[in-house]
C-alpha cells in the first residue's frame, strides 16, 4: 500500500470496476430490497442536501446488499419543466438571438432533447462521483416514452371517474413565464411595502352611526381595487352592524358593491373593514364563495389591467350580462403603473386617507423572480377528496411508517385541508396533456387522437386541436415508484421490487409529493409505494443558515471530496451577482473561511461526516472541522492496515485452521468487534445513521487502532512468545480488519473496498473476480463476547492511562522508564498485575511495577486511581524541583486570573438576569473547571516541595 492516503487515487478507479462489472443490479437471489431516488432535476447540479440525501440512500442500500436482499436502487431524473425550458430559451437567445416562439413549438423541444442528450447528465455524473450504488442500466427519464404512457394511461382513467376536471379557478401566475405554477415554486420575500387606507363611499345617502358618509378600508394592491365585488365587516362589529346589506359606490368604476358580514374581518385590524376581490386574491376567493359573489378578473396574463373586465360565476361561467366596463385611463397599463395611476386618482378625489409603511411578504416565482399574481385561468384540476381518504388510512393504519414518527402529524394535518390540485402548466416543455378540442369547444380526453376519434364517432372532418398545456411535473413524479417498474404494463420488476421499502426525503416535499405518490399509488397499484419514509432535516451552514446563493456560504460538495483553490471559489460564489458591494462582502468573507481554498477530503470523508449528523429529522450544521476530522480517520484507518499487513506479509496467519493461541488482547478486541456490530446493525434499522457512525469510529479509532495495535507489539516483537500465541495474534489483527472493513462499506466504500482487496487473502477469503460490496454483512455472535475479556481489557487501559496522566502532570518524558507502585484496589487485581506485567511494561514504558502489600507504604508519589486501585509513581529523581515549583507558580496565577474574572462576571446581576440561561450556566462551568484545576495545581505543588 501507498505510504499516504489519496483517494482521488483510487475513488474513479473502483466506481468504475464497480459500474463494468454490473456490481449494482440485483442479484436476482434472496427477498427483495428497493428503494426510488427522487429524482433530481435534469438541469441540476448536485448540492450539500442531494449529498445528505445520497449518503443515506447508498448506505442503505450496501448494507442490505451485504445482507443478501435482491437490491435495486431505482434512479431516474425529472424533466423540470420551467427550469429546463427557461434555461434552454436562453441558450437559443444568447447563441441565435431567436426565442421559442421563432421555432415553433416542435422544433423548440427538438432543442431541448438536443440540449438534454448533450448537457443534462451532469448531476448524474456527479452522483456516480457521490459512490452512489444506484443500477445505472435502469435509469428512467419521466419523459421517456415509457413514463409517458404511464402518465397518459393516469390521466386519462381519472378523467373517466370525474376526478380530473377542467376549470376556472384561481392559479399562482407567473406573469414573465405565462404559466401556472405551484406554492413549492412560490418563494416568499420581505419588503419594505406600503399600506394604502382609502375612503369608499356609502351608497344610497346611508351614513354610519357616527355620521360618516364612508368606509375606510387598507390594501397592499391598490390596483385590484377594480375587481373589488364587496366590503367585509366582522359580524360582531358592532361599529358596522347596521351596514350590513347595504352598499358601497365602487371609486372610479361606480360599481355598486355590498357590504357582507365575513370572519375574515378582524374587529381589532385596521378600521375592520376589507375590500374583497375573489378573483385577485386567495383569502378573498374563498369569502366570495361563501357570500356567492361573482368573479371579476381585471388583469390579463401579462398582468396588464384589462379593457374590459372578465366576469364569472363561482362554477367559471362567463356572465355576459353583467357590466364589464372599467375605466379606460387604466387600460393596457401594467399593474405596478397602475398602482402609481390609481393612487394618485384617489388621492385628487379625495379619497386617499393615508399611506402606511409596511414590512411585508411578496410572493416571487422562484425561477422568474417576476412577482407571482393570483389570477384566475382556465387549468386541469385533480379532485382530491377521494384520493385523500385512503392515503390517510394508510398511514394511520401502520402500512406506511414516518421516521421520525412527529412528521405524520404535518402529513395529516396538510392532507385533511386538501384543495383540488391544478395540475395544468401554460409550458411547452412538459407532458402534453392528453385532451382535445373541437370548434365548438367540446373536450375529448383520451391516449392519442384515433383514440379519441374512435371512441367518440368523430369523422375526418371534424377539425380537432390538442390543448397547449402541459401536466405540472409533480402529476408525472407523482407515479415514481411504479412509473419507473414498466407499469401499466404488469412486469416482472413489479412483482419483484413493489412496494419499495423506503423513501429517503426532505421534510419540504413531504406535501408536494410524498402525499400525491401516495394517492397515486394506491389509486392505481392498489398498495402502498413504499413501507417507510424517512425524513432528514437541511443541510445548514455551520451557524446554522440556509445555505444559499445570495448569503455566499454554499459549499459544493464535489468541491470539498476534488478540492478547489481559493480564486475559483470566490468566483464560484460571487460569479453573476448583481450587487457589487454584496460580491465583495462574500469574496472577503470565503477569504477569510478558506485562505488556502479547499484541500481534497474524498467521498468517504464527505459521506462519513454526513451520516455522523444524520440525526433523525433534524436539520444538519455543517462544519469543515469535522470534515477534516474524518479525513483524518480515513488516514488512521489506512495506516492501521499498512502496520496489519507488515506483521502479515509473508507470515503464518493461520488462514487453514492451524491451531492459535488468543492473547488477553485478542480475545478483547473479538469480543468488543461483535458488540459493535450488534450496535451498527441496531443503529442502521433504527435509521440512526449518526448512531452507527460514532459506534464504529469509537471502535476503530480507540479501541482496534489505538489500543489493539499497540497491545499486539508485545506479542509480535517478543521472541519467546510462542508460534501458536503470534499466530493467534496475527489471525486476529487480519480477521478483525476485514470485519471492520465490511461494516463501514456502506459508508465508506472506496477505502473499504481498497483495503479489502488487500487484506482479505490474509484473512483466508479470495479476492479474485470480487468484491467486498457482495460479502456478507457481519454478523454478532454472542458465544464471542467474553465478558471478562473486556474487564480484564478496561482495567489494564485504566492503569496504563493512569501511568501517562501521571507522566503529563509531572512534564516527564514519555519515553522515560518508570518504577509504578499499585496499591488496594479489588481481589483479583494482583492476578491481573501477574498476566498483564508484559503490556503493561511495554505499554506504559515500566523500568517496575510492583503490587503493594498490606500496610506497606510508597515512598512520596503521584497517585491516580482506577476505581479503587491506586497507581502511584514516586517522585524523587524525576523532576527538577525548583523548575517544577515555579511552572505550577505561573499556572497558579493565571488560572487565579481566570477565576477572578469569571466570578466578577457571575456576581454581575445584569449579565445573570439578562444573559439566556445556557450561556450563564456555560460560565459557571468554566468556574467549576478552571477551580478544579486550582486545586490540582495546589495538590501538586505540596507534593513537590516535600521532595
Amino acid at each position: 500500500m501507498d505510504k499516504t492516503y489519496q483517494p482521488n487515487a483510487i475513488e474513479t478507479r473502483w466506481y468504475e470496476r464497480w459500474e463494468s462489472e454490473n456490481r449494482f443490479a440485483p442479484s436476482g437471489q434472496g427477498e427483495s430490497f428497493s428503494l426510488v431516488i427522487p429524482p433530481p432535476n435534469v438541469t441540476g447540479s448536485l448540492h450539500m442536501g442531494h449529498a445528505f440525501q445520497d449518503s443515506i440512500m447508498d448506505t442503505l442500500v450496501r448494507w442490505r446488499r451485504m445482507q443478501g436482499r435482491n437490491t435495486l436502487w431505482q434512479v431516474g431524473t425529472d424533466h423540470a419543466g420551467i427550469a429546463t425550458q427557461m434555461l434552454v430559451e436562453r441558450k437559443l437567445a444568447a447563441e441565435e438571438g431567436k426565442t421559442r416562439h421563432d421555432l415553433g413549438r416542435e422544433a423548440f423541444t427538438d432543442k431541448i432533447w438536443e440540449w438534454k442528450e448533450e448537457s443534462g447528465g451532469n448531476i448524474t455524473r456527479q452522483l456516480r462521483r457521490m459512490g452512489t450504488s444506484i443500477d445505472w442500466k435502469r435509469e428512467r427519464f419521466t419523459m421517456d416514452d415509457g413514463f409517458y404512457k404511464a402518465v397518459q394511461e393516469v390521466f386519462v382513467r381519472l378523467h373517466k371517474e370525474d376526478l380530473i376536471y377542467r376549470g376556472k379557478r384561481l392559479v399562482n401566475w407567473d406573469p414573465t413565464l405565462h404559466t401556472a405554477i405551484s406554492d413549492l415554486e412560490v418563494e416568499n420575500r420581505e419588503q419594505q411595502g406600503s399600506f394604502w387606507h382609502f375612503r369608499y363611499p356609502l351608497a344610497d345617502g346611508v351614513k354610519t352611526d357616527d355620521g360618516k358618509d364612508y368606509l375606510v378600508v387598507a390594501t397592499t394592491r391598490p390596483e385590484t381595487l377594480l375587481g373589488d365585488t364587496g366590503v367585509a365587516v366582522n359580524p360582531k362589529d358592532e361599529r358596522y352592524a347596521s351596514l350590513i346589506g347595504k352598499f358601497i359606490e365602487l371609486p372610479l368604476v361606480g360599481r355598486r358593491i355590498p357590504i357582507v358580514a365575513d370572519e375574515h374581518a378582524e374587529i381589532e385590524k385596521g378600521s375592520g373593514c376589507v375590500k374583497i376581490t375573489p378573483a385577485h386574491d386567495f383569502n378573498d376567493y374563498e369569502v366570495g364563495k361563501r357570500q356567492g359573489h361573482l368573479l371579476i378578473s381585471v388583469m390579463s396574463q401579462d398582468a396588464t389591467i384589462l379593457e374590459r373586465a372578465e366576469i364569472f360565476d363561482l362554477q367559471g361561467r362567463p356572465q355576459p350580462d353583467e357590466d364589464a366596463s372599467l375605466p379606460a385611463a387604466y387600460a393596457g397599463l401594467d399593474r405596478f403603473v397602475a398602482r402609481e395611476k390609481l393612487v394618485a386618482d384617489m388621492d385628487a378625489l379625495g379619497l386617499l386617507v393615508q399611506v402606511e409603511a409596511v414590512n411585508n411578504t411578496l410572493p416571487h416565482g422562484d425561477r422568474s423572480g417576476d412577482v407571482i399574481e393570483p389570477l384566475l385561468t382556465d387549468q386541469w384540476f385533480v379532485a382530491v377528496e377521494e384520493l385523500a381518504r385512503p392515503a390517510i388510512e394508510a398511514v394511520e393504519n401502520g402500512d406506511i411508517e414516518f421516521v421520525p414518527k412527529n412528521y405524520e402529524n404535518m402529513y395529516f394535518s396538510w392532507m385533511r385541508g386538501l384543495q383540488d390540485w391544478c395540475i395544468s402548466r401554460q409550458l411547452w416543455w412538459g407532458h402534453r396533456i392528453p385532451a382535445w378540442y373541437d370548434n365548438d369547444g367540446n373536450i375529448y380526453v383520451g391516449r392519442n387522437e384515433e383514440e379519441v376519434r374512435a371512441e367518440n364517432n368523430l369523422g375526418a372532418d371534424i377539425a380537432l386541436r390538442q390543448d397547449e398545456d402541459v401536466l405540472d411535473t409533480w402529476f408525472s413524479s407523482a407515479l415514481w415508484t411504479f412509473g419507473t417498474l414498466g407499469w401499466p404494463e404488469d412486469t416482472e420488476e413489479l412483482k419483484t421490487f413493489h412496494s419499495t421499502d423506503v423513501l429517503v426525503t426532505g421534510f419540504d416535499i413531504i406535501f408536494f409529493w410524498v402525499a400525491r405518490m401516495i394517492m397515486f399509488t394506491l389509486k392505481f397499484k392498489g398498495e402502498v409505494p413504499f413501507r417507510k419514509v424517512y425524513v432528514h432535516g437541511l443541510v445548514r451552514d455551520s451557524l446554522g443558515q440556509k445555505m444559499s446563493k445570495s448569503k455566499g456560504n454554499v459549499l459544493d460538495p464535489i468541491d470539498l471530496i476534488d478540492g478547489i483553490e481559493l480564486d475559483a471559489l470566490v468566483e464560484k460564489r460571487t460569479g453573476n451577482m448583481m450587487q457589487p458591494k454584496k460580491a465583495k462582502a462574500i469574496a472577503k468573507a470565503t477569504r477569510n473561511e478558506f485562505p488556502e481554498g479547499i484541500e481534497p477530503h474524498g467521498t468517504d470523508a464527505l459521506r462519513y461526516t454526513l451520516l455522523s449528523l444524520a440525526s433523525t429529522g433534524r436539520d444538519v450544521k455543517f462544519d469543515m472541522g469535522r470534515l477534516d476530522g474524518y479525513r483524518n480517520f480515513c488516514n488512521k484507518l489506512w495506516n492501521a492496515a499498512r502496520y496489519v499487513l507488515m506483521n502479515a506479509e509473508d507470515q503464518d496467519c493461520g488462514v487453514n485452521g492451524e491451531a492459535v493461541e488468543l492473547s488477553l488482547a485478542d480475545r478483547w478486541i473479538i469480543a468488543r468487534l461483535q458488540q459493535t456490530e450488534q450496535q451498527v446493525t441496531r443503529a442502521l434499522e433504527e435509521f440512526r445513521f449518526d448512531h452507527a457512525s460514532q459506534a464504529l469510529y469509537e471502535f476503530i479509532w480507540n479501541e482496534y487502532c489505538d489500543w489493539y495495535l499497540e497491545l499486539s507489539k508485545p506479542v509480535l516483537w517478543d521472541e519467546n512468545a510462542s508460534a501458536e500465541a503470534k499466530r493467534g495474534t496475527r489471525r486476529t489483527l487480519v480477521r478483525a480488519l476485514e470485519t471492520i472493513l465490511r461494516l463501514i462499506h456502506p459508508m465508506m466504500p472506496f477505502i473499504s473496498e481498497e483495503i479489502w482487496q488487500r487484506i482479505a487473502p490474509y484473512a483466508g477469503k479470495s479476492v479474485e473476480g470480487e468484491s467486498i460490496m457482495s460479502q456478507p454483512w457481519p454478523q454478532a455472535e454472542a458465544d464471542r463476547i467474553d465478558e471478562q475479556a473486556i474487564l480484564d481489557i478496561e482495567w489494564l487501559k485504566g492503569v496504563i492511562i493512569a501511568v501517562r496522566n501521571i507522566r503529563n502532570e509531572l512534564n516527564l518524558s514519555p519515553g522515560k522508564p518508570l518504577d509504578v507502585f499499585l496499591k488496594n484496589g479489588a481481589a483479583g487485581d494482583d492476578e491481573r498485575l501477574e498476566a498483564n506485567r508484559r503490556f503493561l511494561s511495554k505499554l506504559a514504558r515500566l523500568e517496575s511495577i510492583t503490587f503493594l502489600a498490606a500496610g506497606d507504604e510508597a515512598p512520596m508519589s503521584a497517585i491516580q486511581r482506577v476505581g479503587e486501585l491506586e497507581v502511584l509513581v514516586p517522585m524523587a529523581g524525576l523532576i527538577d524541583k525548583e523548575a517544577e515549583l515555579k511552572r505550577i507558580d505561573k499556572e497558579h496565577e493565571k488560572q487565579q486570573k481566570v477565576i477572578t474574572g469569571l466570578e466578577n462576571k457571575l456576581s454581575n446581576e445584569k449579565f445573570v438576569g439578562r444573559a439566556p440561561a445556557d450561556v450563564v450556566e456555560k460560565e459557571r462551568a468554566k468556574l467549576a473547571d478552571a477551580q478544579a484545576e486550582l486545586a490540582l495545581l495546589e495538590s501538586q505543588r505540596t507534593k513537590i516541595e516535600t521532595l
